[in-house]
């Protein structure tokens, strides 16, 4: 049984035999480095007075004076996390030189394995980095961009895609063209957003970059229809001509029950510190297996042999890009790289499609109670097609940041969209409850 769990006196049901258990147990602790080799099958939660997701609450370490619906921002570590964590900095700490030479190939081989289970992709196709911004700097200023071609962007995209993409630009001389995917926010659809990226394509678009879930307002791009279209344009063009599909993720990784197949897209860059509570200064790219050669490493890396070899025998670098070239080399704080794969398995033991159902549950509770109140302007599409776990909102009268700064009075924890547009937000996850939102939103409803 889990000990995430049994040490807060509360219990997993025993159907566990996934790889990777013991290193979560309290066993690992005494077993120092061993690591285990179990193959095990996911971890089925088992009602605590009625209440299956107070056991998921327990694991997190936040302050119970406060209801925290801040989950895009920055993660609090679960338990298996935190053990995780402080497992690798005793260790690094005790023997930092032997142990990172003599277990560093196995940490994050693991890191990638676990990654790949969750993304139902190959570890190979996966490169390790710090943050969300990190892989789109990584990724866009890597691309193999010439002048005369385009790069299709977003009026709604965040600062760090922009200001990416501007220096890609500069770089290669390559054109920026931000569109808008709808008139109105209020009354946007599928259609609208897919018809907008079907007519801003032309002959000299090679890249759209899009965000997933849009933290200024909550939507929800639907990434296969347009993976769709840009399938179709490319169906006509040559391999080094053909449009990819790059999105920034983050805030509907964690939160959606979608595979990298099931989005199309073809490259996809999201930090792990924030809805899949993973350890705070880590992130992925996952870039399918054509798209890799089409960008170039920007930081030298330590995680492809072939590299330094070539170096080493002055020669040439092998000129097939992959995910283990792009993965940024250096020493970093590998106790918290490491422990990444214990986020994916906290996901995935609790169940991906569970975890997308909860979280869609809480933020229905959340928009259908502003949507009611007559003070109250919602922004975020109610429907679930197009939204995922943010809640943006005004409150008449009062600016956004008065707004947090009220909710902050009754000890709820809200954020601001930091946009020149800015909205009050939200945004409930699993580790919140239902009490917990109603109490939110009758604190909401006293703003009148």
């Amino acid at each position: 049984m889990s000990s995430a769990l049994i040490e807060r006196g509360e219990a997993f049901s025993q159907n566990i035999d996934r790889r990777g258990f013991l290193a979560r147990a309290g066993i690992a602790a005494i077993a120092g480095v061993a690591a285990s080799c179990a193959q095990t099958k996911p971890i089925a939660l088992a009602p605590a007075n009625g209440d299956e997701w107070s056991q998921v609450r327990a694991q997190f370490n936040l302050s119970p004076d406060n209801i925290d619906l801040s989950a895009l921002f920055i993660a609090s570590h679960p338990k298996p996390v935190r053990e995780a964590i402080e497992r690798n900095r005793a260790t690094l700490d005790e023997n930092p030189t032997s142990y990172l030479r003599e277990e560093l190939n196995r940490h994050e081989n693991e890191v990638l394995q676990a990654a790949g289970e969750y993304l139902s992709a190959s570890p190979s196709e996966i490169a390790l980095t710090d943050s969300t911004t990190m892989g789109l700097g990584l990724v866009y200023n890597g691309l193999k961009l010439h002048s005369g071609q385009q790069i299709i962007t977003t009026v709604h995209d965040y600062y760090a895609t922009h200001e990416s993409l501007r220096l890609a630009a500069e770089r290669s001389g390559a054109q920026i063209r931000e569109i808008q995917l709808f008139q109105d926010q209020l009354t946007v659809s599928i259609d609208e957003i897919v018809t907008s990226i079907r007519n801003a394509l032309t002959a000299e678009t090679r890249v759209v970059a899009l965000t997933w879930v849009h933290s200024s307002t909550g939507l929800k791009l639907p990434l296969k229809e347009i993976a769709a279209v840009l399938n179709d344009a490319n169906a006509q063009r040559d391999e080094q001509q053909k449009i990819l599909l790059c999105v920034d993720g983050v805030h509907g990784f964690g939160v959606e029950d979608v595979t990298m197949k099931d989005l199309g897209c073809d490259f996809f860059m999201a930090g792990c510190h924030k809805w899949l509570f993973g350890p705070r200064g880590t992130g992925i790219i996952w870039g399918n297996e054509s798209a890799w050669s089409s960008v170039s490493p920007i930081i030298p890396t330590f995680m492809d042999d072939s590299s330094r070899d070539a170096w080493l025998r002055d020669d040439e670098p092998p000129a097939r890009n992959t995910a283990k070239r792009m993965t940024p080399g250096g020493f970093k704080t590998f106790e918290h790289q490491w422990a990444m794969a214990e986020a994916f398995k906290f996901h995935l033991d609790l169940g991906k499609t569970k975890i997308a159902a909860r979280t869609h549950e809480l933020n229905r509770q959340c928009k259908e109670g502003l949507a009611g109140m007559s003070h109250v302007k919602l922004y975020t599409p109610r429907n679930e097609h197009l939204s995922a776990g943010i809640v943006c909102f005004d409150v008449n009268g009062l600016s956004p940041r008065d707004v947090v700064a009220k909710l902050r009075q009754r000890n709820i924890i809200a954020t601001t969209t930091p946009y020149a547009q800015s909205h009050a937000r939200i945004s409930p996850s699993i580790r919140n409850s239902p009490q917990e939102i109603e109490a939110a939103l009758t604190a909401i409803r006293a703003l009148a």
